[in-house]
Formats: C-alpha cells, sequence, structure tokens
C-alpha cells in the first residue's frame, strides 16, 4: 500500500510538473529531463510512468479535464445562471492552475496528442469541445425553460459564450489581466440584458455567485504562461 501511495505521488507530481513546463516553454521545447528534474524524481522512475512525452502530455489533458468537470458538474444555480458561475469559475483557473492551463493549449496541439480529436478519443480529450459541449446543453435548457428573450436562440448564446472564453484564456496567455473577474463580469452585465431581457437581468448575478471579485480589482501579480 505505502509503494503505491508513493507511485501515485510520484507520477502525480511528474504531472504537475510537465503541466508547469509546457505551460512555460510549451510542448515543443520542455524536455523529459527537466520534467523529472522539477518533479524531484530519476528519469528511470518518468520512464517507468510515462514511455514517452505523447503519454505525459495525455496524462496532462486528463488532468485537467477532470479539473474542467469539476467546474461545470452538479450545478444547484438557476440553468442560466450556471453557466455565468462556471464561466467565472474557468477563467480563475486558467489564472491560477497550470495543469488547467496546459491541457487547454495541449488539446489544441495535435503534437502532443497520439490521436486525432476527430477519431472520437472520448469525452475530455479536447477541453474546448467538453466546454462548448456543456455550454451548449445547458442554454438549450434554459431556452427550454423559457430562460431566454423571445428573440434570442440557444445557438447564438452559445456561440458568444463559448468564444469569450476562449478569447480570455487566449488573450490571457500574454496579459493576465484577461483572467481577472472583472472584465467576464462586465461582458455578463452587456450580455444578460439582451440575452433574458432588461426586466430580468436583475435575477442574475454577472459577477458569479461568489461575487469574490470587484469590478475594477487591483492587479494581480500572476505570469500567465510562467511557473507556478
Amino acid at each position: 500500500m505505502a509503494r503505491q501511495m508513493r507511485a501515485v505521488r510520484t507520477r502525480d507530481a511528474l504531472v504537475e510538473s510537465a503541466a508547469a513546463l509546457f505551460d512555460r516553454d510549451g510542448f515543443d521545447v520542455a524536455s523529459l529531463a527537466a520534467v523529472s528534474a522539477r518533479a524531484g524524481v530519476s528519469s528511470g522512475a518518468l520512464n517507468f510512468h510515462f514511455p514517452s512525452k505523447v503519454e505525459l502530455a495525455e496524462a496532462v489533458v486528463a488532468a485537467a479535464a477532470e479539473r474542467l468537470v469539476r467546474i461545470i458538474r452538479d450545478r444547484e444555480a438557476p440553468t442560466l445562471q450556471s453557466v455565468i458561475d462556471a464561466s467565472h469559475e474557468l477563467v480563475r483557473g486558467l489564472r491560477g492552475d497550470a495543469v488547467l492551463r496546459a491541457g487547454f493549449a495541449l488539446s489544441g496541439c495535435r503534437r502532443a496528442r497520439r490521436r486525432c480529436d476527430a477519431a472520437g478519443d472520448g469525452p475530455g480529450t479536447d477541453l474546448r469541445r467538453l466546454w462548448c459541449g456543456w455550454v451548449e446543453s445547458v442554454v438549450a435548457r434554459a431556452e427550454r425553460e423559457g430562460q431566454l428573450a423571445p428573440d434570442v436562440t440557444a445557438e447564438e448564446v452559445t456561440e458568444t459564450v463559448v468564444a469569450v472564453a476562449t478569447g480570455h484564456a487566449v488573450l490571457g496567455t500574454q496579459d493576465p489581466r484577461w483572467l481577472e473577474g472583472a472584465p467576464l463580469t462586465r461582458f455578463w452585465a452587456l450580455l444578460l440584458p439582451r440575452v433574458v431581457g432588461a426586466a430580468r437581468a436583475g435575477l442574475f448575478v454577472a459577477a458569479g455567485a461568489r461575487g469574490t471579485e470587484p469590478l475594477h480589482p487591483r492587479p494581480v501579480a500572476v505570469t500567465v504562461g510562467g511557473e507556478v
């Protein structure tokens, strides 16, 4: 049992180390030697758990997928509010979690996977597709329940929300302010009156259910793409 626990800890350390280096240096540049050194384990231990860099990258994506699933599942808020809340939690995760950032980056990098997304290799491999599918299903439910304005379609809302969340993630790699809560809060404050109607917009919290970040927060000392 103790040996099994050590093996799990070693594997987790290698995944965290790989995510930090893939996030900082990119998949092509990061070396397996650097991953093992950062994790504090031997090259032999790394090869035991991950015979190739591709398999290591797949493990990072799988770990990121687990974190994304935790963000989107089992939400008890009203349907559309759950999308707002999850979008804020996703942005917070991308700001502070190298595994989540690296997972999204690797999802879009075919060289980092043995199988193509189109091959249907299971949910979670493409994190953007997983996120988009969840938003699509929740917004469709909101439409069925009459939460959307009569002249707004679920497809329009889904496309807008997914595009903005993806845009924040991409822009955040260069400017961490895009991964703060305020820009996303402003987006929802502008979108909600159009999506649900001005009279009902006040029923939703644009800042997310947590609502802990002010509209104009002080700068956060974060280096996106740097070590965590």
